[in-house]
């Protein structure tokens, strides 16, 4: 398991304060699914082509949003109560069809081994050869459907016993009725189309947008070093910490994933002079992370250290010319 040294030095009572749920932050969440459903209705009722596609992008926009809610019940902390944050969490996957015990299941895995090679989620580290920058590019333009694969099949046949995969199943089939019941619905009323116009064009965008977020949290960070170097924290701006419910202050997420959304920006500042010394990674824009890694293509250990190796040396020459 990765261990990070050094990060305990947030005070007990400041820790404890952090750790602290509240159900008024809370109140979000049916922001954003009114958001999600207004958005929805003006672009299935509008005659406008170009406004309809503006509020597709809107509407994956907001499934992050969802999403990062969900991304807390993984680890217990959206709600106080654990069926609620159970509930939330299957209801909230099933429109991106994966299970939340899958997620759950792999999320959690990842946290534990970080950045190493038991890692669930290291794809972007390999040997550079054709497979690895097939899949890189793959993740990057249909991630979505890689990751149904993934968490429907491919991640339960390697992990899951008999009891996970009835819970599995379960939620499986619960896709099948809601999904399936929709398409024979509006298939019968002569609306199939425009319901998959709807929810098929905005869920393809969420998947743009979080295999970008996916990759600039981990990507080009140093290699089996621990939670705290093995993550980057991006500032972004305001409006991606509103909306991606500060997800993108994940060096102090993958450090105290106990610590709940609303209390990440508190993390962040408890943690800057620790984040400071150890020289962890804090980047301002998930798009120029982005197209960096894009650029640069998969991982390799040998690029990794290199690369991290020039960026010391580029640190030391800003901080001696200063």
């Amino acid at each position: 398991m990765n261990r990070m040294d050094g990060t305990r030095r947030i005070s007990r009572p400041l820790l404890k304060e952090l750790y602290r749920q509240t159900s008024w932050p809370n109140l979000k969440i049916p922001l954003i699914y009114a958001l999600l459903v207004a958005a929805g209705y003006l672009a299935w009722t509008t005659s406008s082509p170009w406004l309809r596609w503006i509020l597709y992008a809107c509407m994956g926009y907001l499934w992050m949003g969802v999403v990062t809610f969900m991304h807390d019940c993984v680890h217990g902390v959206l709600f106080k109560a654990r069926w609620k944050n159970q509930a939330f969490g299957v209801f909230s996957t099933i429109p991106i069809v994966i299970t939340f015990l899958a997620f759950k299941e792999d999320h959690l895995e990842h946290h534990r081994y970080n950045r190493s090679p038991s890692d669930p989620d290291a794809f972007t580290m390999g040997k550079r050869g054709v497979l690895d920058f097939a899949l890189f590019y793959a993740y990057i333009l249909l991630g979505g459907v890689l990751t149904i694969l993934q968490f429907t099949l491919i991640y339960p046949l390697q992990k899951f016993d008999r009891r996970k995969w009835r819970s599995h199943g379960s939620e499986l089939l619960l896709r099948v009725v809601v999904l399936g019941g929709l398409w024979v619905w509006t298939s019968s009323l002569g609306l199939l189309g425009r319901f998959l116009e709807v929810w098929l064009i905005p869920i393809y965008t969420f998947s743009l947008l979080n295999s970008m977020r996916f990759i600039a949290e981990h990507y080009d960070t140093p290699w089996n070093a621990g939670q705290l170097l093995g993550t980057r924290t991006i500032l972004s701006n305001p409006l991606n910490s509103f909306f991606w419910n500060n997800i993108n202050y994940h060096i102090g997420h993958h450090v105290y994933p106990a610590v709940p959304w609303y209390n990440l920006q508190k993390l962040h500042a408890a943690l800057l002079p620790e984040i400071s010394r150890s020289h962890a990674v804090v980047d301002s824009s998930y798009l120029r992370v982005f197209l960096s890694a894009c650029r640069r293509g998969p991982e390799s250990i040998e690029r990794n250290a290199s690369h991290l190796a020039e960026r010391a040396r580029a640190e030391h020459r800003q901080i001696a010319n200063v």
